[in-house]
């Protein structure tokens, strides 16, 4: 072809075959400038679809453009040939070219287009790149709708609405586990170990994938309300070194405590806002935690961290709080321990020898929070209320803790500062009776005393708390040491001397500094390495038990050698049927045993 031309003209021959009576019946359209740029102010002229000289054959007028810009800059690019595949003697063209750009070679000023072919992707393949890009696949990742508060539903419901049929609901379906039933207490027991029952046994499976990293709010568990109770307690031992007659040597400044309250409304006001978000997007997920037999009690946390900061308002924030405040902060643990206590009590499941955890010590040192604000308010008979019901439930769970049946798990050493809450609950009483009886007399010393006797037995065993990795278990720390502070200035003004002043400002320097470097420890974790969240298996069981052949499998991805014995047994029995390899799973066990 000569380069020379810029529009070749092609005749369509017939095909050879006879045409079908069918197409026969059809008759082409033919539309005039379709597909091709026109000049501006042109009008495109459409003739009549209906062409009454054209025969019943099936003789169709094509018109094909090539070549046609991908921009509209560079439509007027020179380097553009528009190419018409046209029969001759076509109506508006002459020889192939259209009549109207007979003799004209000037530049079109202005180029309208009437259609456009419409690009898979960009021309620097971005397109082609979007399915690769890791956080819109993250986007797309459908695993994870089952623990959405609406799981998809309200989504669905809106495409429909607007007439488009969901891509894939049985994908959905099969991922999505039964909703509103809330997982029994065994699935816990059956599906994770250890004593806070965080870690997934060998023969389990998770619902959620992982391979990968989960959402945030997914990772962020309902425990992070600890990190809210140390830095609080630490504005009410700062208020109490200023304001208590046993320490005004030291000359403390209620400045530290105006600025430790702030930094805890803030804490707390963050944490919250967190968790308030992940109950309004991952409902399942909140409500897994709360049938979680340990994670129940960290429910407990916000409102204890309400109570502390309401304990160490600064003078001059606020000199006194409303009493209507106690009754709203002291409705909701009335509410969790008329359901907690109550399982406890009635021998299920959930009854406190078998759920027995130092977490516990959660749901039990608030009724002494309570109390203690109450009395401070001036009131009486609930304070009382309150106390009574603490020192019941503390009772049992201290021998019940203490005694450690056999069936309870030793506790590891990344949870061995869990052990500081058996401090926290009798420190905390013996001031809440002290501010109810009005003095620190024999009541409160008495509590007080088992406190420091707790705190001592567990301090002198340094290497108890030695050569684990950081987890927000060791919160548990900060609370507890800084309850026995408070306590120890509170026993230091009704009975004041060397001994118990110096025993004051240690245990307060120790608390103090215990704080800092958590806190630190924990920005660290947090914002640098990135991994004080990681994926929080506890939430993510099935709901029902994986089937025994595929139990091999978990053992070697978990890469235990005191399972070989099972893959062994079971690559013996691998040829034969079903029934054979559940025998020797089910050999293999017992010889473990």
């Amino acid at each position: 072809m000569d380069h020379g031309e810029n529009p070749v003209s092609i005749e369509l021959q017939e095909y050879a075959e006879p045409v079908p009576q069918l197409l026969k019946l059809i008759s082409s359209n033919e539309v005039a400038g379709f597909d091709s740029i026109m000049q501006e102010g042109e009008t495109p002229v459409f003739p009549n679809p209906t062409n009454s000289s054209q025969p019943n054959g099936h003789q169709r007028k094509i018109s094909i453009s090539i070549s046609m810009p991908s921009s509209p800059t560079g439509a007027t690019s020179a380097d553009t040939k528009n190419v018409l595949f046209v029969q001759d003697n076509a109506k508006g063209f002459k020889n192939g070219v259209p009549e109207s750009c007979v003799g004209s070679k000037a530049k079109p000023k202005g180029v309208k287009f009437l259609s456009q072919p419409m690009p898979k992707g960009s021309v620097f393949g971005e397109g082609a790149n979007m399915n690769q890009n890791p956080n819109v696949k993250k986007f797309k990742d459908k695993r994870f709708d089952s623990f959405k508060t609406w799981s998809g539903k309200l989504e669905r419901q809106l495409t429909n609405l607007r007439g488009r049929q969901q891509e894939s609901e049985s994908e959905d379906d099969s991922v999505r586990p039964s909703e509103n039933e809330a997982l029994p207490v065994d699935r816990y027991f059956d599906a994770l170990e250890g004593p806070e029952l965080e870690t997934l046994r060998a023969s389990e499976e998770i619902v959620l994938p992982d391979d990968k990293t989960w959402p945030f709010l997914l990772r962020y568990p309902i425990s992070s309300f600890g990190i809210c109770l140390g830095v609080s307690s630490q504005a009410i031992m700062w208020k109490t070194l200023a304001t208590a007659t046993s320490t005004n040597f030291l000359h403390i400044s209620l400045t530290v405590n105006l600025i430790l309250w702030w930094i805890s409304v803030a804490l707390v006001a963050i944490v919250a806002s967190i968790y308030l978000t992940k109950v309004v997007l991952y409902f399942e997920a909140v409500r897994r935690e709360y049938y979680h037999p340990i994670r129940v009690n960290f429910f407990f946390a916000p409102w204890i961290s309400l109570l502390f900061l309401a304990i160490g308002v600064p003078p001059s924030v606020a000199s006194s709080l409303p009493v209507a405040l106690w009754y709203v902060l002291m409705t909701p643990f009335l509410c969790l321990e008329l359901k907690i206590y109550g399982q406890w009590m009635s021998g299920g499941q959930r009854r406190l020898s078998k759920v027995a955890n130092p977490s516990n010590h959660l749901s039990v040192v608030g009724n002494f929070v309570g109390a203690l604000l109450g009395a401070s308010m001036g009131l009486k008979e609930g304070p009382i209320f309150f106390f009574a019901v603490g020192l019941a439930h503390y009772t049992v769970l201290f021998v019940t803790l203490y005694q450690r049946l056999p069936t309870n798990e030793t506790l590891p050493k990344e949870l061995h500062p869990v052990f500081f809450l058996f401090v926290a609950a009798p420190s905390v009483a013996s001031m809440a009776w002290a501010n109810i009886q009005g003095s620190f007399d024999y009541g409160s010393r008495i509590a007080y005393f088992i406190a420091l006797f707790l705190y001592f037995s567990l301090a002198v065993r340094i290497n108890f708390f030695r050569g684990f990795k950081f987890s927000l278990a060791w919160w548990a720390y900060t609370f507890p040491m800084t309850g026995a502070a408070i306590a120890t200035m509170r026993y230091s003004s009704a009975v004041t001397n060397v001994v118990t002043q110096t025993l004051s400002v240690i245990l307060s320097v120790v608390a103090t500094l215990t704080v800092t470097a958590l806190l630190v420890t924990t920005i660290l974790h947090a914002f640098v390495q990135r991994d004080l969240f990681p994926n929080d298996i506890a939430i993510a069981i099935s709901d029902r038990k994986p089937k025994s052949h595929r139990r091999w499998f978990n053992l070697i991805r978990h890469g235990s050698s005191e399972h070989n014995a099972d893959i062994d047994t079971f690559l013996k029995f691998a040829n034969g049927d079903t029934k054979d390899i559940e025998a020797g799973l089910k050999i293999s066990s017992a010889e473990a045993k």
